[in-house]
């Protein structure tokens, strides 16, 4: 790793001094950087990030894949750690806590979504990294030693929630569970699809059998069958690139959650629904994708979206899957194998999460570095 560079400082006259890795341009290479985060607030909660997931919209990020990079950029919305102060104001939460942050830091509070419990959707939402803060501030992401956000951001892990196999729930997690259950693919007996088997199809699949679903992996790869069956409960597999199988599937699905970001032909996998059945889209193609409306006009079906989820079902998202033993697949990594394991990424080598053990390895990282 390159030497530790330092944040231009902010404009608050109390800050505190954290460290971070972050990327400096788009080749996305994370080096270790000093940072300042604001003091605690009388709303504020005060986090020393324990963990924090990879998620694939980081690389996309750091990369500036999306066209929107701001950098010195310290991606990560996967946080999990442990509450070290609160404000005069908080009620929920107090020093010890085990807490999480998510894709979010804040939004105006106030709005129609907001008031509905809809954060993610307010036209002032503040990312939790790459996202113009309320004081004019870059926001930074879990990547990082410590963070400080508004209590109504903060999300508490039920005792039996491991944070290491958590902290992806709260991208991954809320990704999928939110769109099945605003789109009534909760129900017991019903039977859902998981097109795509990564970081957030395994993640749907553990939660379609915790609603008592039947669940049906479709994958372009074969050699994920076993892995759907035996390791993540799945209770069919259909390879989409075998004709047969695809033929014996028709009709068969309720809905289905679409993990994909590849461009794939539409009309087939909405040929697995049954009559008023529902494809939600959570995976983000580069390209548009093309859907002959004969595929859902015909058969009266709906092709929808979903994006993360708010604040209220994250929190009962985190309930369900600790009652229901729902976690993430994960690989824990050090701060100093980052840059390896966002190559990995690139090429899906990993099953299914990378989580970087903050708490262990960055102030080590970062130590290296200097020296140098």
């Amino acid at each position: 790793m390159a030497p530790t560079a330092t944040e231009p400082e902010q404009s608050q006259q109390h800050t505190k001094k954290a460290v971070g890795l972050a990327a400096l341009d788009a080749s996305g290479r994370l080096s270790p950087l000093a940072i300042t985060r604001r003091s605690t607030g009388d709303d504020d909660v005060m986090i020393k990030i324990l963990y924090c997931g990879i998620c694939h919209s980081d690389l996309h990020s750091i990369k500036n894949d999306w066209k929107n990079a701001k950098y010195p950029m310290i991606p990560g919305h996967e946080i999990a750690g442990e509450v070290t102060e609160v404000g005069k104001n908080v009620t929920k939460f107090k020093a010890g806590d085990r807490v999480g942050v998510g894709c979010m830091v804040n939004s105006c509070q106030s709005c129609e979504s907001c008031d509905k419990g809809f954060e993610n959707h307010c036209p002032g939402i503040i990312f939790t990294y790459n996202s113009v803060d309320r004081d004019g501030t870059v926001t930074h992401g879990g990547y990082s030693s410590m963070v400080v956000v508004h209590e109504r951001f903060v999300v508490r892990f039920p005792d039996a929630m491991p944070l290491d196999k958590g902290a992806p729930l709260l991208c991954a997690g809320i990704t999928v569970y939110s769109p099945m259950k605003y789109h009534g693919l909760n129900v017991p007996g019903l039977h859902l699809g998981v097109l795509g088997l990564g970081g957030l199809g395994h993640v749907a699949v553990k939660f379609g059998k915790a609603f008592g679903m039947k669940v049906t992996v479709i994958s372009s790869s074969p050699g994920k069958k076993q892995e759907a069956l035996e390791r993540l409960g799945a209770d069919a597999f259909v390879v989409s690139k075998d004709a047969d199988e695809m033929k014996a599937a028709v009709s068969t699905m309720d809905g289905i959650i679409n993990t994909v970001s590849a461009n794939i032909p539409m009309a087939p996998l909405l040929g697995l629904l049954k009559p008023n059945g529902k494809m939600i889209m959570v995976g983000l193609p580069e390209q548009p994708i093309e859907v002959p409306p004969f595929a859902l006009v015909a058969r009266n079906k709906t092709l929808a979206g979903s994006c993360i989820g708010g604040m209220r079902d994250t929190q009962e998202m985190l309930d369900l899957a600790a009652k229901h033993g729902v976690t993430a697949d994960i690989e824990v990594i050090s701060a100093e194998y980052v840059n390896t394991a966002m190559e990995r990424l690139a090429k899906a080598d990993v099953r299914y999460r990378f989580v970087i053990d903050i708490a262990n390895t960055l102030d080590k990282a970062a130590a290296a570095a200097t020296t140098e």
